[in-house]
C-alpha cells in the first residue's frame, strides 16, 4: 500500500483524502467552462456542491453533460442556485454551510470589456466584493478566485512571475487587478484566506466556440472541422500559455486545501504550464489534430489585423503554485488539444471520422 501511495501523485493523493472526508463547496459560474469542469471533478470525488450562476456566459447544457458523466447517485450532492453574484443576499445564500468557495463567475473577454467597461466592472468588481462579502460571514475556510495573466499588461519580461506587473492595457485586466487587491485587502483586515490563481490562456472540453468573444482554441476547433475561414490577428508569432482545463481544476482544488499561503506574500499563484507556443504553432497543432481524427482538407489561415488590448507575450513562471500548492501540469498541448478535439468531434455526430 505504501509503495502505490508513492506512486501517486500530490494531488492523487489529495483527492483520495477528499473522497474520505468530504467537504462542502460553492462555484461560482458552475454552468460555465471551468466551472462546470470544476463541478465534474468535485462529485467525482463525491463532495458536496452548491452551485451559483445566472447563465449569461454559462449553459445549462454544460450542468447537463456533468449528470449525464457522475450518474444519479453523485448528482444528488448538487444543489443549484440560479442567480448573479451582483446580488449579496444570493451569494449568502449560495455559501451557507460551505467549507470552500471556488469563485470563477466574471465576464472574462478583453474586447468585450473595451466595448462595455461598465458591464465588466459590475459583475467582476462589484460582483467580486458581494463574494467576498458572503465568503466572509459565512466563515468559510478557504476562498480561491480566478484571477488572469491579463494583470501583467505591458510587463515585457517572460516568464511572468507574480511580483512584477505592468500597467493594465484593458478593462478586464483592471477589475482582475481589483480583485487581487480587495482580496489582499480582505485577508489582512478580517483574516479571510484567500488565493487567487492567475490563469493564463485555458482550453478543453465546455468551452464555447461561439459568439464575438469566443477563445481561439475552440473557435480554430471549431472552424476547421466546419471547414470556415481561420483567422489570426497580427502576424501568427504572438505567442501564449496555453493550460488545459484539468490542470485548473487541479489548481483549484489544491489551492483550497493547501496550508495557508505566507503571510508576507501575496497569496496569488500563475496557473499555466511554463511552455509558450506561438499562435502559428498553435494552428498547425490543432489542424494537424483535426486531419488526424477526420482526414479534413488542408487549411491555411488568413492574417489580419492585431487585436487591441492583447499582450505579445505571455508564458507563466509556475515555481510559486508549485511550491505553495504542490501544484504540477499534466497535459501537454498535444495531449490536451488531442482530447479536447475527441470531446468536439463528440457534439457533432455526424462527423464523418476516417475508416
Amino acid at each position: 500500500m505504501t509503495d502505490e501511495k508513492n506512486h501517486m501523485s500530490f494531488y492523487e493523493q489529495r483527492l483520495q483524502t477528499l473522497t474520505a472526508k468530504p467537504l462542502t463547496w460553492a462555484v461560482t459560474g458552475v454552468a460555465g467552462f471551468i466551472g462546470s469542469n470544476l463541478l465534474q471533478r468535485l462529485l467525482t470525488a463525491e463532495q458536496r456542491v452548491v452551485g451559483l450562476d445566472n447563465y449569461v456566459t454559462g449553459h445549462r447544457r454544460n450542468l447537463a453533460e456533468v449528470e449525464r458523466e457522475v450518474g444519479p447517485a453523485r448528482w444528488k450532492n448538487f444543489r443549484m442556485i440560479d442567480g448573479d453574484i451582483r446580488d449579496p443576499d444570493v451569494c449568502r445564500r449560495a455559501f451557507d454551510g460551505a467549507d470552500c468557495v471556488l469563485h470563477q463567475a466574471a465576464l472574462g473577454s478583453v474586447p468585450l470589456s473595451l466595448e462595455r467597461p461598465d458591464e465588466t466592472h459590475a459583475a467582476n468588481v462589484t460582483g467580486f466584493i458581494n463574494v467576498l462579502q458572503a465568503a466572509r460571514s459565512s466563515r468559510v475556510r478557504r476562498f480561491v478566485y480566478a484571477s488572469s495573466c491579463a494583470v501583467y499588461g505591458e510587463d515585457p519580461d517572460s516568464p511572468k512571475v507574480e511580483e512584477q506587473i505592468g500597467r493594465s492595457i484593458s478593462p478586464y485586466a483592471t477589475s482582475k487587478h481589483m480583485n487581487e487587491l480587495y482580496a489582499d485587502v480582505f485577508g489582512r483586515c478580517y483574516e479571510l484566506s484567500t488565493v487567487g490563481l492567475r490563469y493564463f490562456n485555458v482550453y478543453g472540453r465546455r468551452q464555447d466556440p461561439n459568439g464575438a468573444y469566443a477563445a481561439v482554441i475552440p473557435k480554430w476547433i471549431d472552424a476547421i472541422l466546419a471547414g470556415d475561414v481561420v483567422r489570426i490577428h497580427g502576424d501568427g508569432e504572438t505567442s501564449r500559455d496555453f493550460v488545459c482545463v484539468q490542470d485548473v481544476v487541479q489548481a483549484n482544488i489544491l489551492a483550497a486545501t493547501a496550508e495557508p499561503p505566507p503571510k508576507e506574500a501575496p497569496a496569488v499563484c500563475n496557473i499555466g504550464t511554463g511552455v509558450e507556443t506561438t499562435l502559428n504553432q498553435l494552428f498547425k497543432g490543432i489542424r494537424d489534430s483535426v486531419q488526424r481524427t477526420t482526414a479534413r482538407a488542408k487549411v491555411e489561415p488568413i492574417y489580419g489585423e492585431p487585436r487591441a488590448g492583447d499582450i505579445r507575450h505571455s508564458r507563466a513562471d509556475i515555481g510559486r503554485a508549485r511550491r505553495l500548492l504542490g501544484y504540477e501540469p499534466q497535459f501537454a498541448l498535444t495531449q490536451g488539444l488531442s482530447e479536447t478535439i475527441d470531446w468536439y468531434l463528440a457534439q457533432r455526430p455526424s462527423q464523418v471520422r476516417p475508416a
